[in-house]
This record gives structure tokens, C-alpha cells and sequence, in this order.
């Protein structure tokens, strides 16, 4: 819900019964009353202020100034302005949103100062008439649907096909288009090619309309996405025990394209959790795995971007505790649904269409409504309790670790949760991309800069080029000192 200011003026004694009962209309509309907040001077305590300035700076403190013009003119100070015209200059200078409402008698029946207002105020905005509080109730309903609608802040639509304000193509990042066509192609079958126009495959996944760009397109490809959705970010954070508790051990916020967001949110929570390692009796590669498969992490976090509700001033919140990892997602199920539907087979009906279809052709989620059944299925499987679906003010995913999980991505000693697991798959000379590959990490900065980086700072691996860190063969591999703590953890 929004807390819209509407500052309601007029001449007092003239409007005295429309001022209140416009005010109890707004209050108690079960639509208009979530959104916005009138203010009256009247209802203000007595203070010792100047009622001049007070009035002047509740409409700095104002989204809308809302004036009802009639037939007479009101109180006029030294200048020789009344209070009502007054407020609509500082409105006007303060570029707050004006509506004006007049009655329906002629120019010659209002007082001529207030003619000259009504005339100066046509100018700069469109006025609406009314003759009775009736009239005025459906003439302020429909001017205040119309300005929740120009804010996006309810739509017809979804949010996602709505389109971006002051958005340019230049604001989107090209390579970003490429490297998805080329990943949706290799996935999915994706019938473009990477060196088609940008505006042809926005205007294939109908993300473009005579060069208009929806917020799916600035969401999925652009340049600097907060720029225009400061609510679109993950917080990660990661508590030893099972609350929440200050200092918090690990936080970070993330930013960046849905694509990014997710990305950086899944390596977060995978480099905090304990990997285990198998041997190679019976496999080529080495085998392994996290004690909650990243399937079910990878899950929750997109579900979370996917459908959130980007109106919502929230953002995504990723908690992992030492029992449990929840995602909060600022948004709700679709009409009618439970949570317990989530965990058997059903319909998809994403909230942002726009937004999934690409995240689905790029392999990030799934279209047939599979997504959390299968995190069921794939709990099950691993040994962990059922997961937990909770529909509150926002939407909360809970996924349960293992009771004897061991403290991961914590530090021992110098040795780093993150560190250790690099220690632990490490075998022989091994590329960086093998590393992260074996450790399903996507975001290579993350990796780079909390896995290779403090293994080489303290001495646990090192690089077959040391002279030259960018050789095209560079590999790693484990100094004796990591031979020895991995020989430390496996005996």
C-alpha cells in the first residue's frame, strides 16, 4: 500500500461540507483508502504557528494538491492573494501533482480574483466541473484511479508489459541480448540468432512497442535496472545460529539484471553451505554435492525474482541460517491458491509474463508449474525435511538443511568455508572453470574474489603460471600445505 499525500484546499467557509465529506470519502474507499492520505487544516491540533506558513509547508510535504475553486475568492493577505491561490503557486513551484474542481456557475457569478485564478490555474492543467458532492466523489474517484495508473502504481495490465519512463534502447546492454540468444538457443531452441538486431529479439519476446521499452526488457537486459526498480535486489545475509542475530557474519546486497541477481544470490547461499565429496570408484568425474542441492536453492531464489511484486518498495531477502534457508518474496499466490497446491502438480501463472518467458527460454525456470513440486521431490530424495511454503504479507520459501550439517563458509582458523571447498575437489592441475564447474558457481567475480583469491593469498593452492596469472593454460593445483589439510579432512 502506498501512503499518497492528497492536500485538499479551498476557501474554508465556502467548501466547509464538501472538504470533510471528500475527506471521509477518501479515508474509507476500500480502494482509494489503501493509497492515498488527505489532509485537512482544519483537523490539525492548535499550535502556535502561523496558520499561513503551516498550510504552506503541508503542501511541500504533499504528492497531490487538490483544489476546489467556486464562487468566491477568500481571505486575501497583504499582497492582496488569497490562502487557496497561494497553496497552488507552491504547489506549482514545488512540482507537485494539481487537480483542480470547480462548480458550475458562470465567470461572472464567481468574484473576479477568483475568475483570474481559475483562468491562470486552465493554463497549466486540465480542470473538472461538478455540481453536487456526488459528482464531485466520481470526478476525484476517476482523476485519482487515472494517477495511480500514470504511477503504475495499479495497472490493467502486468507489471512487466508496462512501459518505462524516460527508457532509451541505448539504456539496455547489447552483449547482454547476445550472450541470452546464444544461451536460449543452446537451451531451448530459441529460433534468433545472435547477431540479429537488439530491437528484433525485443520485439520477438514483445518486450518493445514503437520503441518503447516495457520494465521487463530494462529488468532483463539493462545497463543499470535499480536505476529505475530500486526495490530490484536480492539481500543475502548468513547467521550461525538459527535467528536472526547481530553482527550478522556474512551480508551482501546484490544488484544487477534478473539474470545477475539470481546468479549472485544462488553462489551466495552455495558458498555457505557444506559440500561433500565422494570418490571415483564408480565415476569419471568427481563426485559430490551440497547438503541442499542447488536445484532447490536455484529454485526458490528464481521463483523469488520471477514473481515478486516489483510495485512493492521490499525487495528479495535470502536468510541462511544454521537449521533452514529462507527466501522472502515480496509478492502473493494468484487468487484462490494455497501453498499446499505449490506442492503437488499445477498450472503456471506467473505474475510477470514478460519477465518469465525469458527466464525460461534462458533455462532458469520452468514453464509447466514444476518448479517447487520438484523442490519437494528433490528435498525428499536428498534425506531433508519437506519444504515449506507461507503466504503472510510476503511470500516466504523455507528449505531445511541437514541436522548434522557442518558449519560451512565460516571461518577456521584461515581457512574459509569457501577456501575448503576448492581444497576439497582440487586433484592434480585443474582451469579455474573446472573448479567452478565441479562447485556449479555461476559468477565468476564471486568465485574469483572468495574462493581462488584467499586459497592463493594463504598458501593452499597455487598457479602452475605464477608470472603470468592471465595464461591462456593457466591451472591450479594444491601446495603441500593444501595437501595437507585436505589430507586432514578426508582421514
Amino acid at each position: 500500500m502506498r501512503n499518497i499525500k492528497v492536500f485538499i484546499s479551498s476557501v474554508q467557509v465556502e467548501f466547509a461540507s464538501e472538504r470533510k465529506a471528500l475527506y471521509d470519502y477518501l479515508v474509507s474507499d476500500p480502494l482509494l483508502g489503501k493509497f492515498f492520505d488527505p489532509f485537512l487544516f482544519e483537523l490539525l491540533p492548535s499550535m502556535d504557528q502561523r496558520a499561513d506558513n503551516v498550510y504552506l509547508r503541508e503542501v511541500e510535504r504533499c504528492d497531490i494538491y487538490l483544489g476546489l475553486l467556486g464562487e468566491d475568492y477568500g481571505y486575501e493577505d497583504k499582497s492582496g492573494i488569497s490562502p487557496t491561490e497561494l497553496e497552488f503557486i507552491h504547489a506549482t513551484e514545488h512540482s507537485k501533482t494539481r487537480l483542480i474542481f470547480l462548480t458550475n456557475h458562470s465567470t461572472k457569478e464567481r468574484h473576479p480574483k477568483q475568475a483570474v485564478f481559475i483562468a491562470k490555474a486552465g493554463k497549466v492543467l486540465v480542470r473538472r466541473r461538478f455540481g453536487s458532492i456526488d459528482e464531485l466523489k466520481a470526478a476525484v474517484y476517476a482523476a485519482l484511479i487515472r494517477y495511480l495508473e500514470e504511477k503504475e502504481i495499479i495497472r490493467t495490465g502486468p507489471f512487466d508489459a508496462s512501459f518505462v519512463h524516460n527508457a532509451s534502447i541505448d539504456m539496455l546492454d547489447s552483449d547482454k541480448v547476445k550472450k541470452f540468444v546464444h544461451i536460449a538457443r543452446a537451451k531451448r531452441g530459441f529460433r534468433l540468432k545472435e547477431t540479429e538486431p537488439t530491437e528484433d529479439v525485443l520485439a520477438h519476446l514483445n518486450l518493445i512497442d514503437e520503441g518503447r521499452l516495457t520494465n521487463a526488457a530494462m529488468l532483463l537486459f539493462g545497463k543499470q535496472p535499480q536505476k529505475f526498480f530500486i526495490s530490484s535486489e536480492i539481500r543475502c545475509a548468513h547467521f550461525h545460529g538459527s535467528n536472526v542475530a547481530k553482527p550478522i557474519p556474512s551480508y551482501q546486497v546484490y544488484k544487477g539484471d534478473v539474470f545477475e541477481l539470481v546468479d549472485q544470490a544462488v553462489d551466495f547461499v552455495l558458498s555457505k553451505l557444506d559440500y561433500s565429496v565422494g570418490t571415483r570408484k564408480e565415476h569419471v568425474q568427481i563426485p559430490g554435492g551440497y547438503e541442499i542441492p542447488k536445484e532447490i536453492v536455484a529454485e526458490a531464489i528464481v521463483n523469488a525474482v520471477a514473481h515478486r511484486d516489483y510495485t512493492n518498495n521490499g525487495s528479495v531477502q535470502v536468510m541462511l541460517f544454521s537449521d533452514r534457508l529462507e527466501i522472502w518474496n515480496p509478492g502473493s499466490l494468484p487468487l484462490g491458491w494455497t501453498t499446499d497446491k505449490l506442492k503437488r502438480l499445477h498450472s503456471s501463472v506467473p505474475a510477470n509474463p514478460l519477465l518469465a518467458e525469458p527466464m525460461y527460454l534462458s533455462g532458469y525456470i520452468e514453464r509447466l508449474g514444476t518448479g517447487t513440486e520438484d523442490m519437494v521431490r528433490i528435498a525428499g530424495e536428498a534425506g531433508l525435511k519437506e519444504p515449506d511454503f507461507i503466504q503472510e504479507d510476503t511470500f516466504r520459501a523455507i528449505i531445511y538443511r541437514t541436522t548434522t550439517n557442518q558449519i560451512s563458509g565460516e571461518v577456521t582458523g584461515e581457512v574459509t568455508g569457501e577456501v575448503m571447498k576448492v581444497v576439497k575437489i582440487l586433484e592434480g592441475e585443474m582451469k579455474r572453470a573446472e573448479i567452478q564447474e565441479i562447485l556449479q558457481l555461476k559468477h565468476d567475480d564471486y568465485f574469483r574474489t572468495q574462493y581462488i583469491l584467499p586459497a592463493l593469498e594463504i598458501g593452499l593452492i597455487e598457479m602452475k603460471y605464477p608470472n603470468s596469472p592471465n595464461h591462456p593454460r593457466q591451472k591450479y593445483r594444491l601446495t603441500k600445505k593444501g595437501e595437507k589439510i585436505k589430507g586432514q579432512q578426508t582421514s
